[in-house]
């Protein structure tokens, strides 16, 4: 793809940041969301903001119909939404706070699939590349709506990529550790930053995912756990 069209859930996020960085630095044309969105958090004239609630359907077919009314296409779907919570066992957990893990994880990739889809499917080799968590496969007490969530967001990228792939549309996941960002350090900060995985390696391997090379892997779930494993 020349000049592709990438559109970043969360660009300016611990993870998304270095995300939205590495495709500019390919020569991309990517468009940046999030709730609270700059233009000028980027310093490269090839990337664009717009700030948007993706939860709901209408927010997230805003996006896509603003990026393609600017840009006319749509290459690449990277969806790094997401949020956490953790510290309870499943009968301490609250409603809201099961409902917003579902909302951040699930409904956010939900119906940014079904906004972008379409789109993509006309690009003839659209690809699209989800961040989910470890948790997704290998969940720990304390964390069953997180994990419940990400499980859910697994699957629903698996399908994509089976009900696309006559289109040329590829659909992958990937599976992180715990990331090093500066909210995780701060949330655990005596912890062996060394054995966690770096945002940068992460946007590398989406970058390739997203490139010529990475049209052969589809329906992928990729562990990406970091030296402690």
């Amino acid at each position: 793809m020349k000049d592709p069209v990438v559109l970043v859930t969360g660009a300016n996020g611990g993870l998304g940041a270095h995300v939205t960085q590495a495709f500019l630095e390919t020569g991309a044309i990517v468009i940046g969301t999030s709730r609270k969105i700059q233009r000028n958090e980027f310093s490269s004239s090839k990337f664009t903001a717009i700030a948007a609630d993706i939860s709901s359907y209408e927010g997230a077919n805003r996006v896509v119909e603003e990026v393609v009314r600017d840009f006319k296409r749509l290459d690449v779907l990277v969806h790094s939404v997401g949020a956490f919570a953790g510290g309870a066992s499943i009968v301490q957990t609250d409603d809201a706070t099961f409902s917003r893990m579902l909302d951040m994880n699930v409904n956010s990739t939900f119906h940014m699939l079904g906004a972008a889809i379409p789109v993509l499917r006309q690009a003839g080799n659209g690809r699209i590349i989800a961040i989910g968590s470890r948790a997704a496969l290998d969940p720990g007490a304390g964390v069953g709506a997180y994990s419940a969530s990400k499980a859910a967001m697994v699957s629903l990228i698996r399908t994509a990529a089976l009900e696309n792939k006559d289109a040329g549309v590829t659909a992958n996941v990937i599976l992180p550790g715990t990331i090093d960002t500066a909210a995780n350090r701060k949330a655990m900060p005596k912890a062996d930053f060394r054995q966690w995985v770096q945002p940068s390696n992460i946007a590398s391997l989406i970058v390739w995912l997203a490139s010529r090379a990475g049209k052969d892997v589809n329906g992928a779930v990729i562990p990406v756990y970091g030296a402690g494993l």
